[in-house]
């Protein structure tokens, strides 16, 4: 084998990924090294102002970026989306749906039901809406990578926070079939499921100690993830180095789930 062929692999230049809730946190990082092996980035979030500051901190550092705001629980929105990233950029390669809500913290019998119906637009049809939209595409331009950020919520429902795990194991079921359907157009599909992770979305967990205290004794690596811990994979799912891989849930929790 070629020393310099792995490398290649996860060379992203020519790319154009499209990273939704990237205005902070884990989709920011995901943004960000995506443009750091090459990919031309759009930025993608509900306000202008924040997706404008991520684009112009990607592009000081050498990358390319656009800002395009977007709510993904509104249609109309994510079909704007697709349509002026393919119109700016020229078609879309990669696509990370990161952006989630969770408006619920507490019991389910406590959540109402336009809870749970934001709760699923935003995580879950917005994601399919948008990668429905963008199929044609990434199927012209010869396939792409489609990158869903679900939750080790998705796999063990977790305490209070009920809705957003019901979501989160719908958005891994989700995955599975678009990696199932669309495979053949060559559009792979996975889903990453991050434990916790040091965000403004989970300050709710990491600043309770009791949680934290208890993540902490049961994971094997001892500590509170980062948002770049989730986008080295994000970078290795979207490249070339993972072309084998598809319909698969990839873990990032320091081992709290074993």
């Amino acid at each position: 084998m070629d020393e310099n062929s792995l490398r290649r692999r996860f060379d992203l230049q020519g790319k154009v990924a499209l990273v939704t809730g990237a205005s902070k946190g884990i989709g920011e990082a995901i943004a960000s090294g995506l443009a750091d092996f090459g990919a031309t980035v759009v930025v993608s979030s509900r306000r202008q102002e924040a997706v404008d500051e991520v684009a112009a901190r990607i592009v000081e550092r050498g990358g390319q970026a656009h800002a395009i705001a977007a709510h993904m629980g509104d249609p109309a929105q994510v079909s704007a989306l697709v349509e002026a990233a393919n119109r700016q950029c020229g078609g879309l390669d990669i696509i990370v749906n990161n952006a989630a809500t969770n408006p619920v913290f507490g019991p389910l019998v406590n959540a109402d039901d336009a809870a749970f119906a934001k709760i699923m637009a935003v995580n879950v049809q917005g994601p399919l809406a948008l990668c429905r939209q963008a199929l044609p595409g990434m199927r012209q331009r010869g396939g792409g990578s489609i990158i869903n950020i679900s939750s080790v919520g998705g796999l063990h429902p977790e305490r209070m926070l009920g809705l957003y795990s019901v979501s989160k194991s719908a958005l891994i079921s989700l995955t599975k079939v678009m990696a199932r359907e669309w495979g053949g157009a060559g559009v792979r599909a996975n889903a990453i499921c991050p434990g916790l992770i040091k965000t403004k979305f989970s300050r709710a967990l990491w600043e309770n100690e009791q949680i934290l205290r208890q993540a902490l004794e049961h994971a094997p690596i001892s500590r509170i993830g980062t948002p770049e811990d989730i986008a080295g994979l994000a970078v290795f799912l979207a490249s070339d180095a993972s072309a084998y891989c598809t319909g698969a849930v990839w873990v990032a929790d320091g081992g709290l789930t074993i």
